[in-house]
């Protein structure tokens, strides 16, 4: 179903306005082209009335028009239209001109008076103005009738619409545009706010500007900053809740990790060894999952709120710094743990890249199984700064990687002891610095490589899948 727009409403209703609009404009200018240009057209028929009743003469009581033929050409002279007149006494005699015009005087055609009608003579329209002239004595009136055909009338019609059509269509386009300036500048700011709104996620919940965003939506934008201020409260509130929890059990597990690890290394009845075993190993389990969760509230920490400016990281110093961390746990676990350290920084936040790197080695560690082959590598091509590590162990089938990034997700074949925590850890860890992450195997389809590569800010990220969620 299509969704109602303001731009089309808005559209709509302004070219609503303007179809009614603007044939009324057309319609005065019509109007006000013609009327004047009609009025002085009948002007010119008067002066020839006026003009032939100062030739009417009145003797005795007799009414004569002494006309000679030169002053009635001269008084029909005209280069477009044909003019006739016709003048007779009180009693309807035709003193002089056409008696088929003077048939159609008016019968109450009072002195001085004017009348402006159409008529027509031998099936011509003809314009026809009456003048009432006192001729003669006792108030009696002489019709002076002068008409004209429609040439000239009809040129003022057609220049009238002329003008309406050419006045209509230059008032309409820039009202047109104007309308269509005026809605995209109307909805600018909301637009700017929606845009603002597609970039917020779970992950970044920032408040949005209405400094710049006019009365109508910095309402809107106000109420929606109150909401995404209470989102990060409870969002703050459960991080403190995790890390709490996650702080407060990591004593007593490292507590029991201990105690589980002596008593292994205690001489012990033989029947307690399965048991010590199972007791250390989920004493391990429980001490890294206690660390996580607390890297995982201080990643989405991280991501929620307002972070400090970023600091240029060498990730080759920062790998080589983890090697002492990582070299005894990967040699009782029977790997060699080897690093091909080349020039690497980036822009970030040195304690969670820190802890990326650890989520990775300890994976790998903790899958790749005994005499695995565990790599760490740094490297720069042009834009793109890749950190990677890979193993030569089992890997993965390529249809489990993804649901390798969900949170508490191990694989169907996972050894060890981990908890599914870390490598949504790094997926987090690599979005909040706009980088990529990806698993990989080789061409064989075993090892496991997960590779993460960071862009400059001036240059697309790489064709890779981003961090999953």
């Amino acid at each position: 179903m299509t969704r109602p727009s303001l731009r089309r409403t808005f559209g709509l209703w302004l070219a609503l306005s303007l179809a009614a609009l603007i044939p009324l404009a057309a319609a005065m200018i019509y109007v006000l082209v013609l009327t004047p240009a009609l009025d002085s057209l009948d002007r010119s028929l008067t002066d020839t009335a006026v003009a032939l009743s100062q030739i009417v003469a009145d003797h005795d009581g007799q009414v004569t028009l002494p006309i000679s033929e030169q002053t009635a050409k001269a008084l029909s002279a005209d280069l477009i239209d044909e003019t006739v007149f016709s003048v007779a006494d009180p009693a309807g005699h035709v003193l002089g001109g056409s008696a088929e015009l003077a048939a159609q005087a008016p019968t109450t055609l009072a002195a001085g008076q004017w009348l402006f009608f159409d008529g027509a003579i031998q099936g011509r329209p003809m314009r026809v103005a009456a003048f009432g002239y006192r001729c003669a004595q006792g108030g009696r009136v002489c019709p002076v009738l002068v008409a004209e055909t429609m040439g000239k009338r009809t040129a003022a019609l057609r220049a009238a619409v002329l003008a309406a059509a050419v006045g209509a269509l230059a008032l309409a386009l820039p009202l047109a545009l104007l309308a269509l300036l005026a809605v995209n500048r109307v909805l600018r700011p909301l637009q700017r706010a929606s845009d603002a709104i597609g970039r917020l996620s779970v992950r970044q919940l920032r408040p949005i500007d209405a400094g710049s965003m006019p009365g109508e939506v910095a309402g809107f934008v106000q109420s929606l900053n109150a909401l995404l201020a209470r989102l990060r409260e409870a969002a703050g509130a459960q991080r403190a809740f995790v890390a709490d929890a996650a702080h407060q059990l990591r004593t007593p597990w490292a507590i029991v990790r201990v105690e589980a690890s002596e008593l292994l290394a205690s001489e012990h009845p033989a029947a307690l060894q399965p048991a010590l075993e199972r007791l250390h190993l989920a004493a391990e389990r429980g001490s890294r999952l206690a660390q996580q969760l607390l890297s995982l509230a201080r990643t989405e920490g991280a991501a929620l709120e307002a972070r400090p400016m970023p600091q240029r990281v060498d990730l080759r110093q920062l790998a080589a710094d983890s090697a002492n961390q990582w070299l005894a746990p990967a040699l009782q676990a029977g790997q060699d743990l080897g690093f091909d350290l080349e020039p690497a920084a980036v822009d970030g936040y040195p304690v969670l890249l820190d802890e990326l790197i650890g989520n990775l080695i300890h994976n790998a560690i903790e899958h790749a199984g005994r005499g695995a082959k565990v790599t760490v590598r740094t490297r720069t091509e042009g834009a793109v700064t890749e950190l990677s590590v890979e193993d030569d162990g089992p890997g993965v089938p390529a249809d489990e990687r993804e649901s390798l990034w969900r949170r508490f997700h191990r694989g169907r074949g996972a050894a060890g002891s981990g908890s599914g925590l870390g490598l949504a850890i790094v997926a987090d860890i690599a979005r909040l610095h706009g980088a990529t992450a990806a698993i990989e195997s080789t061409a064989a389809g075993s090892g496991f490589t997960v590779r993460i590569r960071f862009s400059t800010p001036d240059q697309p990220a790489p064709p890779e899948r981003a961090a999953a969620p």
